[in-house]
């Protein structure tokens, strides 16, 4: 007598396999595929990681000043003044983001970000709000970033001016390529170019401080010509415009609480120290930078960047360290778009993973990264460079209050979380589906930190939204809905499939007690003998249909059929109007009209398979065509049978 294990060891059987995948044109251009056991070494310390996840921030100081200084242009030059105030403002919000974040790090060590954090405390609806807004910013972190690079470029060599949409998007291509080759590698190979982007900043920044409280800084030579259409008075609502455009050098704050499983162990404790090493070096950079560009009377310029003008002007003119420095600053804004592919499709696979996304998003490509999120961030990239022209003032509008509605939601979601711990009992625990939650005795002030946190970064979303809505801002106030109204319906889509496929109260399936096979045929020939003898070991209940067009090839096929049908039915559809297709389906149709509840109706479809694939274009496709026309039918089974010509 065999026992229930040993039945059960015999039907389930698991086997090991040492094959590696082919070498391809693919490996060769991002490298061997990586086995899933190589995950853990993939993992990044803080130095590669603040190259990595900061860059985004770190290249915003190359656009903020000037972006300040665009709106502040619209009341004349002397308007420039109030630039530093409104940059000290935006450090101060830098601080009590940062802080924030600081605690989520710690909180949701499994990363995720605003999109978990919202999930866990605030419910499915804050949470795709979040994911959406997150995945906007990103695509046009790439966009913008890449732009800004380029306006470097070209503000060294105005002759490349024309060329500047098709050099974005081809640097949009090469990251793409080079984050395909996997975080570990995408990390050492930007990291070089992150440092010597903060190294030459440093530098600048500090002769240019010098000289200015040495009395040796003097103002920009031949700056731009300030062009203003119609020159405003200074207004509060000038001012939070100005302060709006330039909350742009916060975006990438989130960018680390997003990836914390990129780290190395102590997970939380390194991208906690990441976060705080990235948040001093931008704040000090922004307002220095900010306070030179006003010292030396930078003009915001689409001809000239301010960073231009700032480089030139502490340096003496347009020698090696100027290049340097416009090299070192068009290279950070390059890497900057490696951040939105760092993060773009971890949260895409998050998302993806909850059922929100298409699922494929959440599965990992051979180098143990989410390829068809990096891909798909590329391509929607490249398409809004291409519309906007790689205009770095035409897509920041669009750029930022994705981020605040995030930073708003997280820090909402943050301080709610705390709540919930606090009216824990001592010891006891929560466990929810991105951490477990514990009883924590200075709840209140954490409470306290994310829910100012959550109302600055709400006051700084609004004055965004109010200020840059004309400006193009109605546009990703629009999109959000429509993406977050896209998420659930795919959502619905997935719960209607599981619910439709699953086995709870299913019963025993109902067995088949009659098939019926349909074999379409052209003609009679090798080919045609094969499907049917195919047909005939799936049923006796074999019909083989013929649609006529052509009376007289219709006589040689019956004759033909005679010699070689083997007894069985030939169904002759005339077709008077040459139609091939048509009368097919129909004839399928009716059959499945009369189809018994336990009958399955198969279509067995001879395919030729030649040596070479264009051969195949040279052929009707019926079986591909059957499927698209018959996909919805209940009860038809479509299978084609290969026959390969030598």
């Amino acid at each position: 007598m065999i026992n229930s294990q040993s039945e059960q060891s015999n039907i389930i059987r698991q086997s090991g396999t040492n094959g590696t995948p082919p070498r391809s044109w693919v490996s060769a251009l991002i490298g061997r595929p990586l086995a899933t056991a190589d995950a853990p070494h993939q993992t990044i310390g803080k130095a590669v990681g603040l190259a990595v996840f900061a860059s985004d921030a770190l290249s915003s100081t190359a656009y903020a000043t000037q972006e300040i200084l665009i709106i502040l242009a619209g009341a004349g030059a002397l308007a420039f003044s109030y630039s530093l105030p409104i940059a000290l403002a935006i450090v101060i919000l830098l601080a009590i983001v940062t802080i924030s974040y600081e605690q989520t790090i710690h909180a949701y060590p499994g990363g995720g970000g605003a999109y978990i954090v919202a999930r866990d405390n605030l419910g499915e609806l804050p949470a795709q709000a979040a994911g959406g807004a997150l995945l906007l910013d990103y695509i046009l972190t790439v966009s913008v970033s890449i732009s800004s690079g380029v306006a470097q470029i070209v503000s060294a060599f105005p002759e490349l001016i024309p060329w500047r949409v098709a050099i974005a998007v081809a640097m949009v291509l090469f990251v793409m390529f080079i984050n395909l080759r996997g975080v570990k590698e995408s990390g050492l190979t930007f990291a070089i170019p992150t440092y010597f982007f903060v190294v030459m900043m440093v530098v600048t920044v500090g002769v240019g401080l010098f000289r200015a409280l040495t009395g040796s800084l003097g103002p920009v030579a031949d700056p731009p010509h300030l062009v203003v259409e119609t020159l405003q008075p200074v207004s509060l609502f000038l001012v939070l415009h100005a302060f709006a455009s330039g909350t742009t050098a916060l975006t990438g704050v989130e960018a680390i609480s997003n990836g914390i499983t990129a780290f190395k162990e102590p997970r939380s404790r390194n991208a906690g120290i990441t976060l705080v090493w990235m948040s001093a070096i931008l704040g000090s950079l922004f307002l220095s930078i900010t306070f030179l560009a006003n010292h030396i009377g930078a003009i915001p310029s689409e001809e000239e960047t301010v960073i231009s003008q700032l480089a030139r002007t502490v340096l003496d003119g347009r020698g090696p360290l100027y290049l340097g420095v416009i090299g070192a600053t068009t290279l950070i804004l390059i890497m900057a778009a490696n951040t939105a592919y760092a993060d773009f499709p971890r949260l895409a696979a998050l998302i993806a993973a909850d059922g929100f996304l298409p699922k494929q998003l959440a599965y990992r490509g051979s180098r143990l990264v989410f390829s068809r999120g990096i891909i798909v961030l590329a391509a929607i990239a490249s398409l809004l460079i291409v519309v906007f022209s790689a205009s770095v003032t035409g897509l920041i509008p669009l750029y930022a209050i994705g981020v605040f509605l995030s930073f708003t939601l997280s820090q909402a979601g943050m301080a709610r979380r705390w709540w919930k711990a606090g009216h824990l009992a001592p010891g006891a625990e929560l466990r929810e589906a991105g951490s477990v939650l514990h009883y924590d005795r200075r709840w209140k002030l954490k409470l306290a930190i994310n829910g100012f946190g959550a109302v600055c970064t709400a006051v700084v979303m609004l004055v965004f939204a109010i200020t840059k809505f004309h400006d193009g801002a109605w546009i990703i106030i629009l999109i959000v809905p429509i993406l977050v109204a896209g998420f659930f319906a795919i959502h619905h889509h997935y719960k209607h499939l599981a619910r439709g496929l699953s086995l709870e109260n299913f019963g025993a399936p109902a067995r088949i007690a009659r098939h019926r096979v349909v074999v379409p045929i052209a003609g009679v020939h090798r080919g045609t003998l094969a499907a049917l003898n195919y047909a005939r070991s799936l049923s006796p209940d074999v019909t083989a249909v013929h649609v006529s067009i052509d009376p007289a090839e219709a006589e040689r096929l019956k004759h033909k059929w005679e010699a070689w049908g083997d007894g069985l039915r030939l169904v002759i559809l005339e077709s008077p109007y040459r139609l091939m297709l048509e009368p097919l389906l129909d004839y399928i149709e009716g059959l499945a009209a009369q189809r018994p509840p336990n009958q399955t109706i198969t279509i067995v479809v001879p395919q030729f398979v030649s040596r070479t694939w264009w051969h195949s274009l040279l052929h009707a496709q019926t079986a591909v065509w059957l499927r698209l026309a018959l996909l919805f039918k209940p009860g038809i089974v479509i299978t084609d049978v290969s026959y390969h010509v030598e």
